[in-house]
C-alpha cells in the first residue's frame, strides 16, 4: 500500500523522498524493522489476552523431563508472526504482483487452518484437533492454487539467456601467446515460462520437468503442479513436526526464510525477498517469547502457515528441490516420523526412541536447549550449502 502511494506521489507530485521505496534495499530494511516492532508492541498483548482466554496448550505426557511443567502456556502465537510478516508485505509489497498475492495467500489460507486446528483443541477439547484428511485436503488446494497460477499467469516467467563461449588470447610482444582465457558471454536475455528447478550437488544443475514427460506441454505443467501439492504437503507438515520443543520451529524457519531471501534476490524475485525478509524477522523476535522456558507456543496457526509459506517460495524461485537442503531439518523431522512408523508396522520394532527426532535426543539424555541449539547449527550449515549451490 505504501510502496503504491509513494510511487503516486513520485510520479505526479514528485515529493521529495517518495523515490526511496523504489528502493528493494529500502523496503527490506523498513520490512524488518516493521516487523521487528510489531512483534516486541503487540506480542506480550497478545499472550495476555490468549491468557486470560484461557488458551492454553493441552501436553501428552511423553515422558520427557520438563514437558508437564509446560501444560497451559498459551497457544495460537503464531498469530503474532503472521501479524508481522503480512503487515509489512501489505505496506511494502507490490500488491498488483501475483508472486505477493500468492505468498498472502498461502500463508493465510494455511494460517487459517491451523488456526481452526489450534480451535479445536483449545475449546472443543479434541486433543487430535483437526482431522487429519481436512489439513491434507487444505493443504492440496494451496499446492493446485500454486502451481496452477505458474501454469497459467503469463507475469510468472524467468529470464532466460543465450550464451557463447569466447576464447581470449593474450599475446606477447614478440606475437607469441602466453595465455588463453574461455568465458561465457550473455548474448541477450528473454522471459520465458519455464518447468526448470535446481538440483543440488549435481555440475549444470538446471533439470527441467519436460525431460520427464518427453517435452509434452501440457504433462509437464500438470506434472509440475503435482510437485508443488507434494512441496507444499511435505514442508507445511515437516515444520509443524519440528514444532515440538521451545523456540525450534521459530529459529529454524528464520534461518530457512533468511537463506531465501537471498535466494530470491539472487533471482530478481525482489518482492519475494521482502516477504522472506519479514517472515525472517517475525520468526527471530518471536524467539523473545517462544524460547525456552517459553511464554507461548506458535501452535498449528504458525507452523502449518510459517511451513507453507517457505514451501511457496521454493516453488515460486524455481528451488523446490533444493529446498530439500535449506529446509533439510524439516525433511529429517518428517521422515523420522515416516520411517518410525513404516518400521513399528512391519516389524514391531522403533528405530528411533521417539519420533519425531528432535525426541530422539531429548530421551538420549540432551537437554532441550542444547537440541534446539544443535538443531539451528544443522539448519545454518544446510541454508550455507545450499545457498553455494546456486547457479
Amino acid at each position: 500500500m505504501l510502496y503504491h502511494l509513494f510511487k503516486y506521489l513520485d510520479e505526479v507530485y514528485d515529493l521529495p523522498g517518495s523515490g526511496m521505496f523504489q528502493y528493494i534495499s529500502f523496503r527490506a530494511a523498513a520490512a524488518v524493522i516493521l516487523s521487528l516492532l510489531i512483534v516486541i508492541i503487540f506480542g506480550r498483548r497478545i499472550i495476555d489476552f490468549l491468557r486470560r482466554k484461557q488458551i492454553g496448550e493441552e501436553i501428552r505426557d511423553l515422558g520427557l523431563e520438563g514437558q508437564l511443567q509446560k501444560r497451559g502456556t498459551p497457544t495460537m502465537g503464531g498469530v503474532i508472526i503472521l501479524v508481522a510478516i503480512l503487515v509489512p508485505t501489505l505496506l511494502l509489497g507490490k500488491l498488483d504482483n501475483v508472486y505477493v498475492q500468492l505468498m498472502l495467500v498461502s500463508t493465510v489460507w494455511l494460517g487459517l487452518i491451523g488456526g481452526l486446528d489450534d480451535y479445536i483443541k483449545v475449546f472443543r477439547h479434541r486433543k487430535e484437533g483437526l482431522k487429519g484428511r481436512f489439513k491434507i485436503v487444505g493443504q492440496v488446494g494451496l499446492g493446485v492454487i500454486v502451481g496452477t497460477t505458474m501454469w497459467l499467469s503469463p507475469e510468472i516467467v524467468v529470464r532466460e539467456k543465450s550464451t557463447r563461449p569466447v576464447e581470449t588470447v593474450y599475446l606477447d610482444e614478440e606475437g607469441r601467446a602466453v595465455q588463453s582465457v574461455r568465458q561465457t558471454v550473455v548474448l541477450s536475455s528473454e522471459s520465458v515460462k519455464t518447468t526448470q528447478t535446481t538440483i543440488p550437488f549435481i555440475k549444470d544443475n538446471e533439470f527441467d520437468y519436460g525431460w520427464l514427460t518427453g517435452g509434452n506441454g501440457t504433462a509437464t505443467w500438470l506434472l509440475y503442479v503435482l510437485v508443488a501439492i507434494f512441496v507444499v504437503t511435505a514442508v507445511s507438515n515437516g515444520a509443524n513436526l519440528t514444532d515440538g520443543l521451545d523456540g525450534l520451529a521459530s529459529g529454524t524457519v528464520a534461518i530457512a526464510s533468511g537463506a531465501y531471501a537471498l535466494v530470491c534476490y539472487m533471482t530478481g524475485h525482489y518482492d519475494l525477498a521482502i516477504f522472506s525478509v519479514a517472515m525472517m524477522m517475525a520468526c527471530l523476535a518471536f524467539l523473545r517469547f517462544n524460547a525456552h522456558p517459553a511464554k507461548v507456543f506458535m501452535g498449528d496457526t504458525g507452523s502449518l502457515a510459517l511451513g507453507g509459506a517457505v514451501a511457496a517460495v521454493g516453488i515460486l524461485t524455481h528451488t523446490e528441490i533444493l529446498l530439500a537442503v535449506i529446509g533439510f531439518v524439516f525433511v529429517c523431522e518428517a521422515l523420522s516420523v515416516i520411517i518410525q512408523v513404516i518400521s513399528f508396522k512391519t516389524t514391531g520394532k522403533r528405530v528411533f526412541r521417539m519420533s519425531p527426532i528432535h525426541h530422539h535426543f531429548e530421551l538420549g539424555g540432551w537437554k532441550e536447549t542444547k537440541v534446539v541449539f544443535v538443531f539451528w547449527m544443522v539448519g545454518l550449515v544446510a541454508s550455507i550449502v545450499g545457498l553455494l549451490m546456486m547457479p
